[in-house]
């Protein structure tokens, strides 16, 4: 099926989709906050796919990384781990570095994931350390380069800054998008309060 667009980002949506236009079709696509963030509005981009069939929707995820979309596929085949929980688990660290935590089973850098209790992340470590191995890695493909290392780091700040912010009360797609807003004017940040700050200077409207 469809497994790699290559278009102009045509629409930005809440919470974290976007609308690809290419040879006159539109593909709505739903992606990971870094994916997203990575987007720029009537500029080109290339997305890997996954075709997402479902008894009452039929829905496209994508992905800036392929390494990305070949975790996602391996998640959603758990028991329990929706589409929406894969989400938020790449949301918050990279392929890389997710591959890295179930090798150390690190069980409580999956328990500061949004929506994944001690528990879960027991099942899950014990789950992934199998799974991942069906992916081929001998290209040095989850090496942690340093490019990778940044990526990760601050996929690990976007999801604090989304967690802490939905504990102050504002919606899930609000905070989403002020995260997004306060990294498109091109600052770099280093730590999570340094997000948080300029988020919450876009949602005050300052």
């Amino acid at each position: 099926m469809i497994g790699l667009i290559t278009g102009q980002v045509q629409y930005l949506m809440a919470p974290t989709a976007c609308i690809i236009t290419t040879s006159g079709v539109g593909y709505d696509i739903e992606l990971p906050l870094p994916s997203f963030c990575q987007l720029q509005l009537n500029e080109q981009a290339s997305i890997w796919t996954h075709f997402h069939v479902r008894e009452d929707a039929q829905l496209l995820y994508g992905f800036i990384d392929r390494k990305e979309r070949d975790v996602f596929r391996q998640l959603i085949k758990i028991n329990g781990v929706g589409a929406k929980m894969a989400l938020a688990m790449l949301s918050a660290m990279s392929a890389a570095e997710l591959k890295m935590h179930v090798e150390q089973e690190s069980e409580t850098a999956l328990t500061r994931i949004p929506g994944i209790g001690k528990k879960t992340a027991q099942r899950l470590l014990i789950e992934l350390k199998d799974k991942l191995k069906n992916i081929d890695v001998d290209n040095g493909a989850f090496e942690l380069t340093p490019q990778e290392t940044t990526i990760s780091h601050e996929g690990s700040i976007i999801a604090e800054v989304e967690g802490a912010l939905i504990s102050l009360g504002y919606k899930e797609k609000e905070a989403q998008l002020a995260i997004k807003a306060a990294k498109s004017k091109g600052d770099t940040f280093a730590d999570t309060q340094g997000l948080l700050k300029a988020t919450l200077q876009q949602l005050s409207g300052f």
